[in-house]
């Protein structure tokens, strides 16, 4: 299985969770019918706003699209990036993260 590292971990303007990998590129992704999309211009695989769903499951739903679909493990590393993500949900995240791992 490929495996590719987030470069960056971002919440946008209007409330998407982004997830940039480093190198893996996921135009399909949306065929996993996750309610995934790709950004193209921002090289990002997004969620759309939270509804009933945390941060934490977009972040989960995320990772399990690309490796649904593309056979792809998506790894947070010391490098990733945060924009726009308050500390709480940082570390949310990180910990789902190694619990998953």
């Amino acid at each position: 299985m490929e495996s590719d590292t987030i470069a960056e971990v971002s919440i946008d303007d209007s409330g998407r969770l982004h997830v940039r990998p480093s190198r893996t590129q996921f135009p399909h992704v949306w065929r996993a019918a996750m309610e995934v999309y790709w950004n193209e211009s921002s090289t990002t695989l997004h969620s759309p706003p939270p509804r009933s769903w945390s941060y934490v499951d977009w972040y989960r739903q995320i990772v399990a699209a690309a490796k649904d679909e593309y056979g792809c493990t998506l790894v947070l590393t010391p490098e990733t990036q945060w924009v726009n993500v308050p500390a709480k949900l940082r570390e949310a995240v990180l910990a789902a993260s190694r619990h998953e791992a």
